[in-house]
């Protein structure tokens, strides 16, 4: 696998909807079916995911995994998912492939506890749509391996190499900002929040900041929020100089196409963790749709090392991988 910078353009996949089902695949072809609740709603809070490698399975490839979101699910807490039931037959909780392979000609999923009691009911409405739309993307459309679209051809399902990053490991002391630097940066980008009690007596207006590496600093600005979203804009500290971070990819809201309100590249309730800048948008409080980022610097901007999505607002929130990248750290 190679281990030098490719320095490629981020391009996160796309999602689309069939029906009670989302679903979406990244660079790398590993794809995701979701369920989603109910349109108005209903008693069941339990989500499921399934997610296909890529590659040929004679090769050890096409091998299928299974999330469960029961966070939501009081009784899934105290009794926890052990089988599950598909038109009339008890499937495995680890029998990923037969699961699979059931869910494209059934009408619903019961999901069961240990003693066979019913902790929810899953439609199926759109799922062998899904499944048919992963078949087509991971290349297996018309043959042995594919789940819905099956066929009689060798399967010729295509195992892409992921992007490599060289980013820096965090290094040195962070800079310090006196209250003139910081009133200059809230001007230079439009921040609309003067103070905001953060509850302990300090603000969440305060800047935070965090050491990169090469005498370069991270500063993570909080500059406007709303009901569920704190906007935090970015600049690099290196010495007496002060500029708005440089990002390879669209970030925070402006990835969902809804207005930042700051001209200066910005996360949404942002962090910065063992090299790691996150962002992590939502579309509503429930945090059950929106997008998920991670950023790695590379000396001289953040790049987009993984993201995931989740386009409709409706129940699950394990967001579906659109984007991966292996980052190396010299």
């Amino acid at each position: 696998m190679p281990t030098t910078d490719s320095h490629a353009r981020p391009k996160p996949g796309d999602l689309k909807t069939f029906a009670d089902w989302t679903v979406g695949c990244d660079n790398g072809l590993r794809c995701t079916l979701g369920s989603l609740l109910p349109e108005g709603g209903g008693d069941t809070t339990i989500t499921l995911n399934l997610t296909r490698e890529p590659g040929p399975v004679a090769r050890g490839g096409g091998r299928i995994s299974l999330a469960l979101e029961t966070s939501n699910d009081d009784a899934a807490t105290k009794r926890p998912p052990a089988s599950f039931m598909v038109d009339g037959k008890r499937i495995a909780l680890r029998d990923t492939a037969a699961l699979a392979a059931a869910i494209t000609n059934a009408p619903s999923l019961k999901i069961l506890d240990a003693n066979g009691a019913t902790l929810a009911t899953l439609s199926l409405k759109g799922a062998a749509a899904a499944l048919r739309y992963i078949d087509a993307q991971q290349g297996r459309a018309g043959s042995i391996d594919a789940i819905v679209a099956t066929g009689p051809a060798p399967s010729g399902a295509p195992t892409p190499s992921l992007p490599v990053i060289t980013a820096i490991a965090p290094s040195g002391t962070a800079a310090k900002l006196i209250p003139t630097q910081v009133a200059t940066l809230r001007k230079r980008a439009a921040c609309d929040l003067d103070s905001f009690p953060d509850g302990a007596g300090g603000s969440i207006t305060t800047p935070e900041s965090y050491a990169l590496g090469g005498g370069k600093t991270l500063v993570i600005l909080p500059c406007s929020t709303g009901a569920y979203n704190l906007i935090g804009a970015l600049f690099i500290v290196d010495g007496a100089k002060i500029t708005p971070a440089q990002l390879d990819a669209l970030a925070g809201l402006e990835d969902t196409g809804a207005e930042s309100g700051t001209p200066v590249k910005s996360v949404v309730n942002g962090a910065f963790e063992d090299g790691v800048l996150t962002s992590y948008a939502k579309g509503r409080g429930l945090g059950d749709c929106g997008s998920r980022q991670s950023f790695v610097w590379d000396a001289n901007r953040f790049r987009l090392s993984e993201q995931a999505d989740m386009g409709e607002c409706r129940g699950n929130i394990a967001y579906i991988t659109t984007w991966r990248a292996k980052v190396v750290r010299p």
